[in-house]
């Protein structure tokens, strides 16, 4: 990742920085009802690196997601993957919202919200393979969810929940994974989980970028941050991102942020 403003062709980048399979995001703008939410996002996300979007309440982190994903409109700029724009490939994205979003009284079961993974693969409205069942298994299996394929999912703790959808995203078998704030009012367990899911992603030369809002401990799991306040403060390595200056800048000098292995 780099915080050097890209050219609209995200084919011209600066010399000696590789940028193969990266997400080019190029002078992006939000805007609600003619106020401004995210202006001049400028950046690469790099496949094989887990990076996190931190930043204030407010700052823009969620919205940055959606519109990279275009569930947002943009104001301006573009989002490329591959040369190509990212939101013509949802294919190749899982994406997981904030769990404050989703209707927990749908009456589905947990095995039914993992099989969601596979309708991309599978087709709307055809029955589901073998190969499909057995992806989905593995899911759950590996997020420790198996004995509970039959529960519905409304019945579950905030933590369970997460692993589901987590086990969903995975039976897609994307090569993006983005994910809202899957750390909000879940236990410890469940974050050792899911961060070491992540980081399997991320070895296994995926693209993993999630929204964070906690600077505690669990920062040191990132290998790179953006951190935001509507603008770009910095981006790149959790060490070049995480300077005093740089969260003084987005925090208003109000954060406080422990000293550990974090810089």
């Amino acid at each position: 990742m780099t915080t050097i403003k890209l050219p609209l062709n995200a084919r011209e980048s600066k010399p000696g920085v590789d940028v193969t399979g990266a997400i080019a995001i190029s002078d992006l703008g939000v805007s609600y009802r003619n106020l401004e939410a995210l202006r001049d996002i400028n950046c690469f996300i790099h496949k094989g690196r887990l990076t996190g979007i931190i930043g204030p309440n407010g700052a823009g982190k969620s919205t940055l997601i959606k519109a990279m994903l275009g569930l947002l409109p943009m104001a301006s700029g573009q989002v490329l993957y591959d040369d190509k724009p990212l939101m013509e490939q949802r294919d190749a994205i899982a994406y997981v919202p904030q769990r404050s979003l989703l209707d927990w009284t749908f009456p589905a079961t947990v095995w039914d919200v993992v099989m969601m993974g596979r309708v991309k693969k599978t087709g709307l409205l055809r029955r589901f393979s073998t190969a499909s069942r057995r992806i989905a298994a593995e899911a759950l299996e590996r997020v420790g969810m198996s004995d509970y394929r039959d529960r519905r999912i409304g019945d579950l703790s905030g933590g369970q929940q997460q692993r589901v959808f987590l086990a969903r995203s995975l039976a897609q078998q994307g090569d993006i994974y983005c994910f809202d704030e899957p750390f909000v009012g879940i236990d410890q367990k469940t974050q050792d989980i899911i961060f070491q899911i992540f980081r399997e992603l991320a070895d296994s030369d995926k693209t993993v970028l999630v929204v964070n809002h906690d600077l505690g401990a669990s920062i040191v799991n990132f290998d790179d941050l953006i951190l935001l306040n509507r603008e770009l403060i910095a981006c790149g390595s959790r060490q070049k991102v995480l300077r005093e200056e740089n969260l003084n800048r987005a925090y208003g000098g109000k954060v406080v942020f422990f000293s550990g292995e974090a810089a």
